[in-house]
Formats: C-alpha cells, sequence, structure tokens
C-alpha cells in the first residue's frame, strides 16, 4: 500500500511526504501536485502507523477542496480514515464550538449567522446599538454593512472588543498630549465603532448566535481560557497540515499556532505568489513569519509543474 502512496511522486514531494517530527513548510505555485502531497501524506501517516486517523487534522478553505481530500485519501487508505478531520477552517472552528458550547457560555445548537443575516440581524436591533455618528438622520442604516465588514475584519485579525476599546483609550490618551481636531474626531468615530462592536458580540451572546469570523474567534478564546480544553486538543492532533496557508488570516494562524505547539508537527502548503482571499483578511505575511515562529522548520520547494 505504502508503495501505491509513493508511487508516481517526484523526489521533493517524497521528501515533503516522508518529513517528520518538524515544522514543514511547503512553497508550491499551481499544477506542482502540492494538494496530492497533502492528501497522500495523510495516508502515509496512517499506513506508517505514526498516526491514527482521528490524531490527524487537515485543514483547508473551501468545502470542495476538504471534499476532493477526503476522497483522495479514500482512495488511498480504504479502511478507519473517517475519522480524520478534514475540513474547512470555519467548520473544524464550528465543531470545537458546539464540543465545548457549554464553556463560553453557548447553547450547542447555537446558530450561525451568515453575511445577509448579520445584516438583517444589525438592522433588527438597530435601537439596541450605541450609534449616534454613523446614523444619520437621513438614511439610519447607512453604515450597517460596513460594520458588519469591519467586525468580520476585526475577528480576523484577533481584535476583541476590549481590545478596541483600550486602542480607543490609547488615543485619548495620545489627544491630551496634543489637542489635534482631526485626532478629536477620529476618537469619536472609533469610540463609537468599540462600543457597537462591544454590544453586537453582546446581543449574538444574548441569541445564541455566532457569525463566521466567531467560529475561529471564539475558538481561541475558548483554548487561550481553557487551558484543559488546550491540551486535550494539542494530545489529540499529533499532526496538523493546513492546505493553501497563504490564504489563512492572522487568527487563523494563531489557531493553528496554539493547537500544534505541542507535537510541532505541522505541515503546511502554500504559493507565495497567489492569494485568493486578501480581500477577507488573509494574510501572506503567514508565509514569510512561520520560517520566524518556526526556526527549525524544514523548507520544501515544489517545482515541476504538471499542468503544462
Amino acid at each position: 500500500m505504502t508503495s501505491q502512496i509513493l508511487n508516481d511522486l517526484n523526489p521533493q514531494q517524497k521528501e515533503a511526504l516522508k518529513h517528520d517530527k518538524r515544522p514543514l513548510l511547503i512553497i508550491a505555485g499551481a499544477g506542482t501536485g502540492k494538494t496530492s502531497v497533502i492528501t497522500r501524506r495523510i495516508a502515509y501517516l496512517i499506513e506508517t502507523k505514526k498516526a491514527l486517523p482521528e490524531e490527524i487534522a487537515a485543514l483547508t478553505f473551501t468545502e470542495k477542496a476538504a471534499a476532493n481530500m477526503e476522497e483522495g485519501v479514500d482512495l488511498l487508505v480504504p479502511y478507519g480514515f473517517t475519522n480524520v478531520w478534514i475540513s474547512t477552517f470555519h467548520a473544524f472552528g464550528d465543531r470545537l464550538l458546539r464540543e465545548n458550547a457549554l464553556a463560553l457560555g453557548l447553547d450547542p445548537n447555537v446558530k450561525v449567522l451568515t453575511r445577509p443575516e448579520q445584516i438583517i440581524f444589525f438592522r433588527e436591533n438597530l435601537f439596541e446599538f450605541p450609534l449616534d455618528y454613523f446614523k444619520p438622520l437621513a438614511d439610519p442604516t447607512r453604515f450597517i454593512r460596513a460594520m458588519v465588514i469591519l467586525f468580520s475584519r476585526a475577528k480576523d485579525e484577533d481584535v476583541s472588543p476590549g481590545d478596541y476599546l483600550k486602542y480607543v483609550k490609547d488615543l485619548k490618551k495620545k489627544l491630551k498630549r496634543n489637542s489635534d481636531n482631526d485626532l478629536k474626531e477620529l476618537i469619536v468615530q472609533q469610540a463609537e465603532i468599540a462600543n457597537v462592536y462591544a454590544k453586537y458580540q453582546e446581543l449574538l451572546r444574548k441569541n445564541n448566535m455566532v457569525d463566521f469570523g466567531d467560529q475561529v474567534y471564539l475558538c481561541l478564546r475558548l483554548l487561550r481560557e481553557h487551558p484543559l480544553v488546550l491540551k486535550s486538543y494539542q494530545k489529540q492532533f499529533k499532526y496538523i497540515l493546513v492546505d493553501e496557508f497563504q490564504d489563512t488570516n492572522y487568527a487563523q494562524f494563531e489557531l493553528v499556532k496554539l493547537l500544534a505547539e505541542k507535537e510541532k508537527n505541522l505541515t503546511v502548503v502554500g504559493d507565495d505568489d497567489q492569494s485568493v482571499f486578501r480581500f477577507r483578511g488573509a494574510a501572506l505575511s503567514n508565509i514569510l513569519s512561520f520560517m520566524d515562529t518556526y526556526k527549525d522548520a524544514k523548507k520544501i520547494v515544489l517545482t515541476k509543474n504538471y499542468r503544462s
């Protein structure tokens, strides 16, 4: 079976497949077989008994990519692979949140709001929010969409309402040293956003709801505030693999670092020339900072293109 997994791989792909016991960064452009390497690496880890299926987590960005990865592993390891955690980041976070809902004060049946549902929720609770500057009389709902997008980006950057309020506090300290009218207006704007952000999170919890940003943001909070929960997942996941690493945002990388902290068997695959989710906070800098974070990491570059 192992020979089937290694079949038709070039030397760089085989090196990536067999790598063990320290972080691995695979730089690979389109058509170089990077997703195939992750799929076969999962199969290789199971086949060589380096890990049980449930000790492996493979994260990607679309349901289609996750389904393709599952199918590929199924073909290579036709038994017992189903316990591998192959999913999108958001599906992975959702599973962790529901398994540990009580620790966060949530109902396990918490509702996840889509972007349109977030906007509707905000509209329905408009008068609950401490809005003034961003609620013009002529068009009170004008800034709702922008607010919702801003809160999502804040969560992508691991910025809590408390962090936002601290930022406003620091601006006020700066104003005391320098009386600037532009700074005064900025403080008015940012203070309102920070307080509305805090109220938005409060209302979500009150109504047993989360949004997509929460599925990673609240996972970080869960793991940071509950050491026993963190240790249990660190013990469970001996190998963590991330596809399309260039599309991860700051919060997603922080989540992966927390989970991989114990074993450090983290494999990430990225294309340093392509990031399709920059508009959603994807941080190409995560590729650049990977080697800084993991000084002993191995770096493998896949160069052979199979599409041309």
